[in-house]
């Protein structure tokens, strides 16, 4: 199953390394005309915008592919490796512009043509803050982390370069020249920051952590909407591949129901999570048939001919209760 909406997001991607190599050369002049080592940490980072679109692009190409006999849960985990590749270059880059603004304090480099270094920088900072929040939007409507990325990436380095033009100007009206370096190494600290969270949220997906809020949203429209066959429902794990949510679970149906009965209560079930959940969807879903009298208690169907107890309430799902593989009933 592809990822959808997967020809608009290498398409945006597409502009994401168009622009960066525009801006990349843009703060190449920046520096040569201002010798600043905050423009250089800049420029710096711009090679890793350079490298990571191209990877982001191949990455959300190689995402696109369908499913395969080698891959039968498809190929949407590239993005997350791309994605954790761009995090571990942003610290890169951050350790670099640390140790060249170190170099710059102990053997200091005059600067010059401040004020057209500072237009210029202030170009830059301006359109990766437009294009960023474009990639955001985007990666967020089509579940594609290696675009969010991007974007983050991008508005990283938006709030770093403003940071590097509020510190040149201060150092046009000053002239106190560590300000320079001062700057660049502050700007370094904001990046690694950034790359330590995309780092830390792509190791998560990758070895498929439990998304907590993912999972209380699916809780809330479950427990909203669920109705009186499904008497229970445990052992839930939900991981995502890219754009596909997989959902698997246990779902307990009165027992009479014969094999078609209860698999139209799992085309409820999927209806349900696709009507409330923008991705692609697989469901593995095993109906297990109600165990009286213990059953009983929590289901609310009425004119039961075979109940053994009275009803005392339905369970209110939650992540600990739905996620365990018990079932549930008021005294079991």
């Amino acid at each position: 199953m592809n990822s959808m909406n997967t020809p608009k997001t290498v398409s945006v991607q597409r502009w994401v390394v168009a622009t960066s190599l525009v801006l990349f050369t843009l703060k190449l002049l920046a520096y040569y005309l201002t010798n600043s080592v905050a423009v250089l940490t800049d420029a710096l980072e711009s090679t890793v915008n350079v490298v990571t679109g191209f990877t982001g692009l191949y990455s959300l190409k190689l995402a696109a592919k369908p499913r395969d006999d080698n891959h039968p849960y498809g190929h949407g985990k590239i993005e997350l490796i791309s994605a954790s590749f761009e995090g571990v270059l942003i610290l890169v880059a951050g350790l670099i512009i640390v140790y060249e603004s170190i170099i710059n304090l102990v053997h200091q480099h005059p600067v010059k043509q401040l004020d057209a270094g500072i237009l210029l920088i202030a170009i830059t900072a301006g359109v990766n803050y437009v294009v960023g929040a474009w990639c955001i939007s985007v990666g967020k409507k089509e579940h594609s982390m290696a675009l969010n990325a991007s974007g983050k990436h991008l508005q990283s380095d938006t709030w770093t370069t403003f940071g590097i033009v509020v510190g040149l100007v201060l150092l046009r009206l000053t002239g106190i020249q560590w300000i320079d370096s001062g700057v660049a190494i502050l700007s370094a600290g904001l990046i690694m920051v950034e790359g330590y969270k995309i780092v830390r949220q792509t190791i998560a997906g990758i070895t498929d952590e439990a998304d907590d809020a993912l999972l209380k949203e699916v809780i809330s429209v479950l427990n909203i909407h669920k109705p009186d066959t499904w008497i229970d429902m445990h052992n839930l794990r939900i991981i995502k591949y890219g754009a596909i949510l997989h959902l698997d679970c246990h779902l307990t149906v009165p027992w009479y129901l014969n094999v078609n009965e209860a698999h139209a209560q799992i085309d409820i079930l999927d209806a349900l999570i696709r009507n409330n959940f923008p991705h692609s969807l697989e469901m593995f879903v095993h109906t297990d048939g109600c165990m009286p009298p213990e059953s009983c208690t929590v289901c609310p169907s009425d004119g039961c001919s075979v109940r053994k107890a009275a009803f005392e309430g339905r369970v209110n799902w939650t992540i600990d209760n739905i996620t365990s593989n018990k079932k549930h009933g008021f005294g079991a």
